[in-house]
């Protein structure tokens, strides 16, 4: 069985035909699904969603880029939910920064301070963390050292950063995606077979990252077991085996 642990089933993209994503899902052998909270706005259709149906789970956090609708009052209104496995989805994002030195300093101070009261947030509520890193590995891989609890979390589509592997020993798991099955991929592609099996988790970041043969097209959960086709061609693990320690270690994480 596999566990979906980053799909965003709350995009509008999704609006007219979730049952038949799920279904489809369901018959490619996923058997949970995690709606990470990036945008505050669509998290109460998450909520709904998680609650109409026993398989799908959600988390609650603000995305780097929109850190200024960042309100913590609001997302503690969620958090005890039954259905809440983590904060996030938080982090840093440098890849779209302003123009000007201090306007860059500044963007990424702000990013720093959300992100920090989110690590701090989970820290806290016991549940672990998911993080997105893009052109920001540094700073996350400091403050996550610095402010982490034991809970860990993980490194959301994984970008293949090896300094970003020494969070393995502070509990943090690393989300293997379509990207994985990219032609350009191939620091991702060297980078994999480090990474411990016991850490390993599967996500689509679905309607994202559509992968291989399928991009261009909307991202749904079923393509994870394409994901783990390409996980076990670059490993000595077959695709069950691929599919089984991935499941085990997002039970592990998420405590379902």
């Amino acid at each position: 069985m596999i566990i979906d642990t980053h799909c965003h089933l709350d995009d509008p993209r999704y609006e007219d035909d979730l049952e038949e994503v799920l279904q489809n899902a369901k018959e490619a052998g996923v058997e949970k699904f995690i709606i990470p909270g990036a945008d505050i706005s669509t998290l109460e259709r998450a909520v709904k969603i998680a609650e109409a149906h026993s398989e799908v789970y959600f988390s609650v956090g603000v995305h780097p880029y929109d850190i200024e609708a960042y309100d913590r009052s609001y997302l503690e209104k969620f958090v005890h939910h039954p259905k809440c496995v983590a904060i996030g989805e938080c982090g840093l994002d440098y890849f779209r920064l302003p123009e000007g030195e201090e306007a860059i300093e500044k963007e990424k101070e702000a990013q720093k301070k959300v992100f920090v009261d989110q690590i701090l947030w989970a820290k806290e509520m016991k549940k672990p963390l998911i993080v997105h890193v893009r052109e920001s590995s540094a700073d996350c891989l400091e403050l996550l050292d610095k402010h982490a609890g034991e809970e860990g979390g993980v490194l959301h589509c994984y970008n293949a950063d090896e300094s970003l592997l020494k969070l393995a020993k502070k509990n943090f798991y690393y989300g293997i995606g379509g990207v994985i099955t990219f032609k350009n991929a191939r620091k991702l592609v060297n980078v994999y077979p480090k990474i411990p099996k016991d850490k390993l988790l599967l996500e689509t970041d679905a309607p994202y990252l559509t992968p291989h043969p399928h991009r261009g097209q909307r991202n749904e959960p079923s393509y994870t077991t394409l994901v783990a086709d390409k996980m076990a061609d670059l490993s000595d693990a077959s695709i069950d085996e691929i599919c089984s320690v991935s499941t085990k270690n997002a039970h592990r994480l998420f405590t379902f």
